[in-house]
């Protein structure tokens, strides 16, 4: 069995976790002292043997789980906040599941990704999860560079002393107007959401942010998107002007960040300048 822990809120645990922290045979936890602070805070106790499976042991302790569950007994797999495997540990145990042929169920619950993105107020029909990006400059300028295309809602895991640097990489790969949304501490008592451009974001966040840090990002826009869309990109060219930036190159940047085309950024420029 797979479940999700609260990440903030005891009160979002499901009774179905409860039924199986109470039953399970096994526990594998990310941290058995947090998991077991969950358990008394929920009134759980856990009567079976409660191990630790984490990224520096998952590897050898998959076999073991597996085993046990093959010979019957019920193996909860369980993270330290939310869904296991979304940038938690727990896929090891699931690949060598399936490919021992042991029947694998799943406890839905909280996720800080969804959570996220259901308040963004970026659009939500098509999106992608990118987890942290790599703490290695290049390998993270790369990624991003790649995702600078992306039409797609993105959503990001930030460590919160980082926030601020990511923001700026972000707004650097996709331009300072790409509408996005900071959110820190979901579902605990001082949850925030900021929304606004990842320029004004990063310069938010330049100091680092307290708790835990989700960033959701809107997709490069479609060719020929609305008006609104251009606008933006407008405004975004006639403020890299002002700044010193040649008109073409501004529209070719801008048009590299949005989606939009490096022509009509610059004829929509040229009118707005003339009026």
């Amino acid at each position: 069995m797979v479940a999700a822990t609260p990440i903030g809120d005891d009160r979002d645990a499901s009774q179905h976790l409860k039924d199986l922290l109470a039953t399970a045979d096994v526990v594998a936890a990310e941290d058995t002292r947090r998991l077991r602070a969950l358990a008394a805070r929920l009134g759980v106790h856990v009567a079976g043997r409660v191990v630790a499976s984490h990224d520096f042991n998952e590897r050898e302790r998959a076999a073991g789980l597996v085993e046990r569950a093959r010979a019957g007994e019920t193996v909860l797999v369980v993270s330290d906040a939310g869904m296991p495997l979304v940038s938690d540990p727990g896929f090891r145990v699931v690949r060598a599941a399936i490919e021992a042929g042991v029947e694998l169920r799943v406890a839905p619950g909280p996720s800080a990704a969804l959570a996220a993105l259901a308040v963004s107020g970026l659009p939500t029909d098509r999106f992608c999860f990118e987890g942290f990006l790599s703490r290695k400059a290049g390998e993270r300028a790369a990624r991003l560079a790649e995702l600078a295309r992306e039409r797609r809602t993105m959503v990001f895991f930030c460590s919160p002393r980082r926030a601020g640097e990511d923001l700026a990489e972000m707004a650097r790969a996709f331009g300072p107007g790409r509408p996005a949304a900071v959110c820190r501490e979901l579902t605990k008592t001082h949850q925030e959401v900021r929304r606004g451009g990842l320029g004004e974001l990063a310069e938010w966040a330049r100091d680092g942010l307290l708790g835990e840090v989700t960033v959701c990002v809107g997709g490069v826009p479609a060719p020929g998107a609305g008006g609104e869309a251009l606008a933006a990109g407008v405004a975004e060219v006639l403020d890299r002007v002002g700044a010193g930036e040649r008109l073409a190159a501004a529209a070719a940047q801008v048009a590299k960040a949005t989606g939009l085309t490096r022509r009509e950024l610059y004829e929509a420029a040229l009118a707005a300048r003339a009026e």
